[in-house]
């Protein structure tokens, strides 16, 4: 397990705090991830401010529509103050697995009834075709497809519900920016680790190379936006189902918190680690599902690849500067 970085909060607060009154971090290479255990709007709010990048321009918020059925995606009522805040578009791609968001129509009806049409326009990207975004120094894949609209947007907010997943073991922002953003062939072409675009079920590879062809697709999206992104990640209803899942099992775990980065493999890296720090016994279910689909390689190989670093100092928001 790497270590949280927990430790060195406490040197943070002896040091003072900024003039916004939030712990601030000291100039590093090693990347910072914020934290809050507000699971909030509020608390949304405060880990992007934190981060210190403004969206501006035409913004365009990733997220996990969920499908219909599901009941664990990120719920309107606590990403709306954000979504609104900084102008943005809800952005989506259609699935490769049929279901209830594999036509645009019914992804658009399933993204009305779940509440997020009634807090910000929400883009299928991948209405019109896709795009082919360049993918450097992957050993699977050597282009990345993706919704036609996405190069339309400037800034890009990676906004991804934590949890379980049944084919990569969990997902977080390194899943939401390759699968996520890929257009539904390019979710075929991901999965089958470069081998179709059409045939998904038939041409499955072995686990690793699908986990390591989602770490290259996210490292064509995260070349792509350069500076005009940042990643939060909400761990809440932390079931081992993602929220692709019509039927997903019920959270055995206690929710952790928000966190939020400018590196994505750092934040997924510090969502891995609070789950094994977690106390709860529940955990062991989550802990399962990640070791037996070895989800972890996906970070390890993004990190590989230059998209991110494993290392990095977890700061919370919740701590406050000792009178002085």
């Amino acid at each position: 397990m790497k270590k949280l970085g927990i430790s060195l909060v406490s040197l943070l607060l002896a040091l003072g705090a900024g003039c916004n009154g939030r712990t601030t971090a000291p100039e590093s290479a090693t990347p910072v991830v914020y934290m809050t255990r507000d699971i909030s709007p509020a608390g949304l709010d405060a880990v992007y401010e934190a981060l210190g990048r403004k969206a501006e321009g035409r913004v365009a918020v990733k997220i996990s529509t969920g499908e219909p059925g599901g009941n664990h995606y990120l719920k309107p009522a606590l990403i709306g103050d954000l979504v609104k805040k900084v102008g943005g578009t809800i952005v989506e791609c259609n699935t490769a697995y049929g279901g209830g968001r594999a036509a645009t129509a019914d992804h658009l009806k399933a993204a009305e009834a779940h509440g997020f049409t009634a807090i910000a326009p929400v883009d299928i990207m991948d209405a019109e075709g896709e795009t082919a975004l360049p993918v450097t120094g992957g050993k699977h894949l050597k282009k990345d497809f993706v919704g036609s609209h996405f190069p339309d947007y400037d800034f890009t907010i990676v906004l991804s519900h934590f949890k379980g997943h049944a084919m990569g073991g969990f997902g977080g922002a390194l899943k939401n920016i390759s699968i996520g953003i890929a257009s539904s062939a390019g979710k075929a072409w991901i999965h089958t680790a470069g081998k179709t675009k059409t045939d998904l079920w038939n041409n499955l590879p072995e686990q690793d190379a699908f986990l390591e062809s989602m770490a290259e697709a996210a490292k064509a999206v995260a070349d792509h936006c350069g500076e005009k992104i940042l990643y939060i990640n909400v761990m809440n209803n932390l079931s081992v189902d993602c929220d692709c899942d019509a039927h997903p099992a019920a959270p055995q775990m206690s929710d952790i918190g928000i966190l939020a980065s400018l590196d994505p493999v750092a934040l997924d890296q510090a969502c891995v680690d609070l789950v094994y720090a977690s106390e709860d016994p529940g955990k062991v279910h989550l802990i399962e599902r990640m070791e037996s689909r070895h989800g972890i390689r996906t970070v390890e190989h993004a990190a590989a690849i230059g998209v991110g670093s494993r290392e990095y100092t977890l700061v919370s928001l919740d701590e406050k500067p000792a009178d002085r």
